[in-house]
């Protein structure tokens, strides 16, 4: 056990800020967007997607046709409440809750990300911001899979996975700022 003051290997952790310069690049949709009809028929026809968002999560799940890996955190628009239960069929897989606050891109939220993917999928439940879960979903799902994404308002983002868009995610991710932090038990 590590002495009084000094830090082991599991309590560091690496998060990556988005500084306000990497903002507008981060607000632009990765992929066209959808919305009604056109969106459920579109997701209708996936095979392998990921969901990032509680209500394009739900979406998928009401329409019987869940997400392998589905990102959530309870809230619309950040403050409305979404009813946990909505996403029972997707949690019966698997259930994962990390932290990852606003404005930044935890490297737990990454993990657990990699985790759900390589597993099975299932439902991960963030106390925080989900936001940027999307830039984790599509560094880790594989070719030929796809990402959506909700934007408030708009609709939903559709990204295919492909070396593309993986590597603008990961120039993306590059841009950010990179910080260590104390991982709180």
């Amino acid at each position: 056990m590590p002495r009084a003051g000094t830090r082991s290997a599991s309590s560091d952790g690496r998060v990556w800020a988005v500084p306000e310069s990497l903002r507008p690049a981060l607000a632009q949709p990765y992929g066209p967007v959808y919305s009604g009809e056109e969106a459920d028929r579109r997701l209708l026809a996936l095979d392998v997607f990921a969901t990032c968002g509680d209500m394009v999560t739900a979406r998928a799940v009401a329409l019987g046709h869940p997400p392998l890996v589905g990102v959530v955190d309870y809230k619309t628009r950040r403050s409305e409440p979404v009813d946990p239960a909505v996403f029972r069929p997707l949690a019966a897989r698997r259930s994962v809750r990390v932290k990852n606050p606003a404005g930044v891109l935890t490297e737990r939220l990454r993990s657990a990300v990699s985790r759900l993917v390589r597993t099975g999928g299932g439902l991960l439940v963030v106390d925080g911001e989900e936001d940027l879960a999307a830039l984790a979903l599509i560094e880790t799902m594989p070719a030929g899979a796809t990402v959506i994404y909700g934007i408030p308002g708009e609709g939903a983002s559709f990204v295919r996975v492909d070396a593309e868009s993986k590597g603008r995610v990961r120039r993306l991710i590059g841009a950010m700022e990179l910080r260590r932090t104390e991982r709180g038990g």
